[in-house]
């Protein structure tokens, strides 16, 4: 449903203006947020009001009085962040919480996992300011002098008794209007009767709302069952101990995780097949901690585990807030759509009704991955409907319909939080009766007689197979350079994987996130992942003209960094740098391509010729004319400093001795491959030194490989990928046998250890088979060297009896390379610094150079703002005496030209080599 214009107001007036030409032309008007909405709440026909880029100012905060008053496009995490210095919190939190925006929640009336202890969003809510679809601006604390107000009073005399026996039963009861909150002993409550109206009574200009006092310290009880059902059925005995919050997930989203990030991306959890997630609270760490054990006793688990460190923690609710993307994908592979996302019923039927439900899916031979707000009845899942089916339409609408009875029968609702929207308005009837129907009408008439705001959803709605995109994609898997294993070798399903989450709209990374540093830096939706899927999804499904050669699809991609963050951080496993790469192949093979791509792109290339005179080559490029025709040749803008090549390559340094394959090692040591990559031979020959230095001292026998080895990472940056498959296949072949015998090859650049450990597979196959003669690997020599490839901190981590230095006082402010952790993840590192005594803080998100992207002309201003989003603002608040470790050559690059540091390899540090940052970092 694409929208006829798309306006981002700055305020009020602005608002005003747009409304009153909405009116006038009979032009449908729907408002916005984070666009996070996945039942059609915030996608309308006419123009949409996106209030998340200027409208995001918290106007007021009293901290004593525990209130905040807030423009429509607040984010949520913003108004946390300013809450948290004072013990405060806004009590409902959403798993969108990184990007969803007030305005929305109160849209929907969301409620996420602490609504159980703190409420809905309507139970703190104070005051609104909105314009009604009339165009009054009212105030709904002004009790009896708005005409608006007036005639809902009569309304609400006119239909008391329908409210009072349908509506207001179950704390999660978000279907249709929430006219209890105007009976005359709730104190005719016109802010908490908005919430929930998903945008069809008027448009929100401002909010006040109350905050709560957090807990001072939590513990979290993971309780194992049977499965889902059982652990419902445990739901009600546990309500008693008054959890913060009480969320159930099932085993097939654990096993998700396990399939896409690896075993690492899931904490030790109890027996079982499904689990609740109960967090305690307490004045202190031995209240909670009590309150949480007398939980478990009373659980009737299989199994239990008691978590109180806040990290562990939180990998375990990264787990259950991820769950809609996880599960945007059924354990077959097949898509899983929403539509009937978040059914709820009174909590102490919730076991039955899974049960029931259950049996509901699988007659219809559907399959969905149930999870939720357990504690409130809340159960969230997407499902595998089939919609490339002839019938895919009908079986659509009867499930939904089938569905609607079922948990109307169960005395419940058809959403819990997410609203109606488009997806289920047509079923009220199912839930209502008639004369709680044209009780809504009646209100919406006092907002909005002229129907503009949001036509078709709750009153009125439109049938929920109206707008339904019914045959899938056609499938791009012909002609592709790179293997898409996850997606079957198809395009149009990897890039289909995009459901809208919107994780990458998130206004600033969390600890240990990176995506998405252009969104960060422009607040532009195009600039995201989720905009540049659908921009992709728009082409490979033919409906923009030039396909991936259309001008949409190269504006979006243009600021992607290729920093793989998606990869870890995108719940639905999207690899936009992955695309990107395809899309640069397909555009410019055979094409004459822009300058970078022969500058940057050939960097292994010229740099092996600048290493015949480096001294003299610095030299020439140190002259001011000189240098500025190189960039203006290469694509390079004007202000960034050209790096300097070493004056000897490591390989001069240090002869190579890999010798043969399965060499063993002499005096009882360990033989070790140390793979030196372009960027530390010709740029950072110190780095290799280092790591020869300590991986000497643990005993190890070390070995360099004997010929210039490139994995092809520029060239697959720059989407040259036949090019970027000959030279890997090449390299893969030559590590392949040490990595047969055995010997364990260590990589220092983490880029360029991605690409052995992902890339790889992704470009050459799971094997490389297939290679003309004398190309090089064949068999399953990708699979073999990814798995012997290990990172510095990996390799002394497993190796037995090493012990590292001690760094015991030592600062440390890390900033973990963006493809170490989207594929290795940095977890080795951190704990191998604390093992050794370090202080670290490691920085989230990119340093916002990322290989050729911040070098590129056109691009600076955006690289810039990427470094202070987060790691020049870290660097300058770093304490006299702070070591700044970067083991990537970007990250070391980006800070010695922006901030003025320099900034050290891991291999420095534990060879004694790293010197402190003399003062606040400038």
């Amino acid at each position: 449903m694409p929208p006829l214009a798309v306006a981002f107001p700055r305020h009020a007036d602005e608002v005003a203006a747009a409304l009153a030409w909405c009116a006038a032309e009979g032009v449908p008007l729907t408002a916005r947020g984070g666009g996070t909405s996945i039942a059609g709440n915030a996608v309308g026909p006419g123009l949409v009001l996106d209030f998340s880029r200027h409208m995001g100012r918290i106007t007021a905060f009293d901290p004593q009085e525990g209130t905040a008053t807030v423009e429509p496009g607040v984010v949520l995490d913003d108004l946390q962040r300013r809450a948290a210095p004072y013990g405060l919190r806004f009590g409902p939190d959403p798993s969108t919480h990184s990007r969803c925006t007030l305005g929305g929640m109160i849209g929907n009336n969301a409620c996420g996992s602490r609504a159980l202890a703190y409420g809905r969003t309507a139970d703190n809510l104070l005051a609104l300011d909105v314009l009604t679809g009339g165009g009054e601006r009212l105030s709904t604390d002004a009790a009896g002098s708005s005409p608006a107000l007036r005639a809902l009073r009569e309304v609400v005399g006119r239909n008391l008794a329908v409210i009072r026996t349908e509506m207001g039963r179950f704390s999660r009861q978000i279907s249709g209007y929430s006219l209890e909150h105007l009976l005359p002993e709730n104190g005719f409550d016109v802010a908490r009767a908005f919430a929930g109206s998903e945008g069809t009574w008027g448009v929100l200009l401002g909010a006040k709302v109350r905050l709560v006092r957090a807990p001072a310290h939590t513990v979290l009880a993971v309780l194992g069952y049977p499965d889902m059902a059982a652990a419902a059925d445990a739901v009600p005995a546990l309500l008693p101990h008054r959890p913060v919050a009480l969320e159930g997930i099932d085993a097939r989203i654990v096993e998700a995780v396990r399939r896409r990030r690896g075993d690492h991306a899931v904490p030790p959890l109890p027996g079982g097949r499904g689990w609740l997630l109960a967090e305690l609270g307490g004045s202190s760490p031995a209240e909670a901690g009590a309150a949480a054990r007398a939980l478990v006793a009373g659980s009737g688990a299989l199994d239990s585990l008691l978590v109180a460190d806040a990290a562990q923690a939180a990998a375990v609710w990264r787990i259950r807030e991820d769950g809609a993307g996880l599960s945007a994908r059924t354990p077959a592979g097949a898509p899983a759509h929403a539509g009937w996302e978040d059914a709820a019923v009174p909590p102490e039927g919730l076991g039955a009704y899974l049960r029931v439900f259950e049996e509901l899916m699988a007659g219809y031979g559907l399959t969905g991955l149930p999870y939720g707000h357990f504690g409130d009845g809340c159960v969230h899942v997407r499902i595998d409907f089939p919609f490339g089916r002839a019938d895919g339409a009908a079986v659509f609408r009867s499930f939904l319909t089938d569905a609607a009875r079922l948990v109307a029968e169960h005395g419940g609702s058809m959403s819990g939080e997410h609203g109606d929207g488009r997806a289920r308005g047509e079923l009220l009837p199912l839930m209502y009766s008639p004369a709680a129907l044209e009780a809504f009408a009646q209100v919406k008439a006092v907002f909005d007689s002229g129907e503009v705001l949001n036509p078709g959803v709750i009153v009125r709605p439109a049938p929920l197979d109206e707008a339904l995109r019914l045959q899938p994609p056609p499938p791009r898997a012909s002609g592709l350079a790179l293997r898409y294993p996850h997606d079957g070798g198809d395009l149009s399903a990897a890039v289909h994987r995009c459901t809208g989450v919107g994780k990458c709209r998130s206004h600033a990374a969390g600890p240990g996130a990176v995506m998405c540093p252009s969104y960060q830096a422009t607040r532009d939706e195009k600039d995201s992942t989720r905009g540049r899927a659908r921009v992709l999804q728009e082409a490979v499904a033919g409906r923009l003209p030039g396909g991936l050669r259309a001008p949409e699809v190269r504006e979006v991609l243009d600021l992607c960094l290729s920093c793989k963050g998606c990869v870890s951080d995108c719940p639905t496993g999207v690899d936009m740098a992955t695309y990107k790469a395809e899309v640069l192949h397909q555009s410019y093979r055979g094409r004459l391509r822009p300058a970078v791509h022969y500058s940057l792109g050939w960097l292994p290339r010229w740099a092996r010729l600048a290493s015949l005179a480096p001294a003299a080559v610095n030299a020439v490029l140190r002259v001011g004319p000189v240098a500025a025709l190189a960039k203006r040749a290469g694509g390079i803008d004007a202000r960034r400093p050209l790096p300097a090549f070493a004056g000897r390559r490591f390989r001069r340094l240090r002869p190579a001795r890999a010798g043969r394959p399965g060499g063993t090692a002499g005096a009882g040591g360990r033989r070790v491959l140390l793979w030196v990559d372009t960027f530390t031979d010709h740029f950072a020959p110190q780095v290799a030194e280092a790591a020869v230095r300590v991986l000497t001292r643990a005993g190890c026998e070390v070995a360099v490989q004997r010929d210039s080895q490139c994995c092809g990472l520029t060239l697959i940056s720059t989407g040259q990928l036949d090019a970027a498959g000959r030279l890997l296949r090449r390299t893969v072949a030559a590590l392949a046998g040490h990595a047969r015998a055995g010997t364990p090859i260590v990589a220092l650049e983490p880029s360029c250890t991605a690409v052995l450990r992902s890339d790889a597979a992704d470009l050459l196959g799971s094997d490389s088979a297939g290679a003309g003669e004398g190309e090089g690997a064949g068999g399953d020599d990708v699979a073999v060297v990814a798995g012997a490839v290990r990172t510095l901190a990996e390799f002394l981590g497993e190796l037995p009896g090493w012990r590292p230095p001690d760094l015991s006082g030592v600062r440390v402010l890390a900033q973990p390379h963006c493809h170490h952790h989207a594929v290795m993840g940095w977890e080795a590192d951190r704990a191998l610094l604390a093992r050794a005594g370090a202080q670290v803080s490691a920085v989230g998100g990119c340093c916002g150079l990322a290989g050729n992207f911040g070098m590129e002309r056109g691009h600076y201003e955006v690289s810039v703002a990427v470094a202070e989003t987060q790691l020049l603002p870290a660097v300058r608040r770093a304490a006299p005496g702070t070591v700044l470790l970067a083991d990537g050559f970007s990250c070391r690059t980006q800070l010695d030209q922006l901030a003025h540091v320099r900034a050290f390899h891991l291999a420095e540090l534990l060879a004694g080599r790293a010197q402190a940052v003399p003062g606040s970092g400038g």
